[in-house]
């Protein structure tokens, strides 16, 4: 039947822990589209990857095997798999499989929103990298309730069960929520309303009855929500670990269509009479920050008015307080400074608002990163001073690489990435001239159906797009840029692909960094020696 307006539906499948039985899982995915058609996305909950050694997933990893459908997974719940999970922030780990992130808002182009939560739930603060904690919830939950108009989220992805969760409904048979369920969980789902909320890690099948979101006869009707809990992938009882469903986003349904309420809806298992249960309302750090979750948004065009308003409130609400702080990491940050996860042997150059950093896994030896001290996602909201300082160690890298008979090319992703990192990438004169490198670029750009527009002369980044918008840029060493606005998928390693293909630096298999990483110690003498070679053009070091 079709949506109202002529909508098409999403269609979806959910899986639970796949734990590296990805062959059992893909090729039920291959079945299902076979037997009813094409599904858009499958989304992924409790432990992707096995906790021993995963030998298929190489064959994902390497290319040999490809993902039949577009796959986001969440990220690790044991100590074993973290090193599954490069970024904290989210990446693509494979084609077409992609992780999410530690917790945040994936937001598609058809309006479609799910929240998501990684990991399981810890008393410590900061939380390990597999575990979430109260004020990784109090973020995720404040980001969105401060949406103007918030109604809910059309899918919740955890991978703990909320504790309670079968109060007022069906049993989940031998499972105890109270023993393994999350408080914190149940806290996010209350307050998040999601019409859809799946969550594994307990290898069994379970579909609550649906419950209500609003009191009876005391508040006005609202969409019901769904919990269903999911299996291992090929579990020897053959519980059901593979479900499918349409939804359309609540963005485009009429209202009155959205808070339809099914015969056997429940109450809300997770309020009382005396409003939300498991301590909602304590959660520290709850007003903090209210706007500084990151959201990942597939579409960078405003969609009709609701996107309009929305930008407009966010002005009007910020515009009543003393001015913002750059917004917060969602995580523990790889690259700001005064990180414990900022790996400081890789450091070059220490400035007063920026410094210079040795790439992991770099195209040379010289390949570096021009990065903020300070959390920033992106050049267009990065202050003014600490731009002219970015400019200062760009015209001392140019000036370096000359020396050496190189050419500057620099590139920025702004996408899937938490804290801004300017790629600067040196290039041999006699391997190619500048004109190559940026046809180079358009060549790419064309083969995977993107548009590179070239930037006017002496135009900043910010006159062209709004800040937290999704795009890359490539900086010549003539100056010339060329510029692309991400609207929907991009290749994460583009700016590195193009710059190790054939035509120009003659060495495509260190396209992706993974494949170019060095031990630590390689990694302290390659630093060593590029601060010693680099001194003389050092701006830190200039009296």
């Amino acid at each position: 039947m079709a949506a109202p307006g002529g909508r098409r539906p999403l269609r979806i499948l959910a899986s639970g822990d796949a734990e590296g039985r990805l062959g059992a899982l893909f090729g039920r995915v291959e079945a299902a589209q076979r037997k009813s058609g094409a599904f858009d996305l499958l989304l992924c909950v409790g432990n992707f990857f096995g906790s021993a050694q995963d030998t298929e997933w190489e064959d994902y990893q390497t290319g040999r095997k490809k993902a039949p459908i577009q796959t986001y997974i969440l990220g690790a719940n044991n100590e074993e798999t973290v090193h599954r999970f490069p970024d904290i922030s989210g990446c693509e780990l494979a084609e077409n499989i992609t992780y999410l992130g530690r917790k945040g808002v994936f937001s598609g182009a058809s309006g479609l929103q799910i929240a998501y939560l990684s990991g399981v739930e810890s008393l410590q603060e900061p939380a390990p990298a597999h575990c979430f904690s109260s004020k990784d919830v109090a973020d995720l939950k404040t980001s969105l309730l401060s949406t103007p108009k918030f109604k809910g989220v059309d899918i919740l992805l955890t991978s703990c069960w909320p504790r309670g969760v079968e109060k007022f409904g069906n049993s989940p048979g031998d499972v105890d929520t109270k023993k393994c369920g999350s408080g914190l969980v149940s806290v996010l789902a209350g307050s998040l309303k999601p019409r859809y909320h799946f969550s594994g890690l307990q290898k069994i099948y379970y579909e609550r009855l649906p419950y209500r979101n609003h009191a009876v006869l005391q508040e006005s009707a609202q969409h019901v929500s769904r919990f269903i809990a999911l299996a291992s992938v090929g579990n020897a009882d053959k519980r059901k670990y593979l479900y499918a469903f349409s939804i359309l986003p609540m963005s485009s349904m009429d209202s009155s269509e959205l808070v339809k309420q099914p015969q056997d809806v429940t109450e809300n298992p997770f309020r009382g009479p005396g409003g939300w249960v498991h301590g909602a309302q304590q959660l520290p750090g709850a007003e903090e920050e209210p706007m500084h979750q990151f959201f990942f948004d597939l579409s960078s065009k405003p969609k009709g008015k609701k996107r309009h308003s929305e930008g407009q409130a966010r002005q009007q609400t910020q515009a009543k307080r003393p001015p913002c702080k750059p917004p917060l990491p969602t995580a523990a940050c790889w690259f700001c400074l005064a990180s414990p996860e900022v790996e400081k042997h890789l450091v070059v150059s220490i400035g007063t608002h920026c410094y210079l950093a040795l790439a992991k896994g770099g195209l040379s030896p010289e390949h570096v990163l021009v990065l903020p001290i300070g959390h920033c996602s992106s050049m267009v909201e990065l202050a003014s001073e600490a731009v002219e300082e970015v400019e200062q160690y760009k015209s001392a890298l140019k000036k370096f690489f000359r020396s050496k008979g190189k050419r500057y090319v620099a590139f920025e992703r702004n996408y899937r990435s938490q804290h801004l990192q300017l790629q600067v990438v040196p290039v041999p004169q006699d391997c190619c001239t500048t004109d190559d490198i940026k046809e180079a670029f358009i060549i790419h750009a064309e083969e995977q159906r993107m548009e590179l527009l070239e930037i006017p002369e002496h135009s900043a980044l910010k006159q062209i797009v709004q800040p937290r918008t999704p795009y890359f840029y490539v900086e010549l060493d003539t100056g010339e840029k060329l510029f692309h606005r991400i609207e929907r998928h991009f290749p994460l390693q583009f700016g590195r692909e193009v710059l190790a293909s054939e035509a120009i630096l003659g060495m495509p298999d260190r396209a992706d960094w993974r494949s170019c990483q060095m031990g630590r110690e390689e990694e302290g003498v390659a630093a060593q020696a590029f601060r010693q070679a680099f001194a003389p053009f050092d701006i830190a070091q200039e009296d």
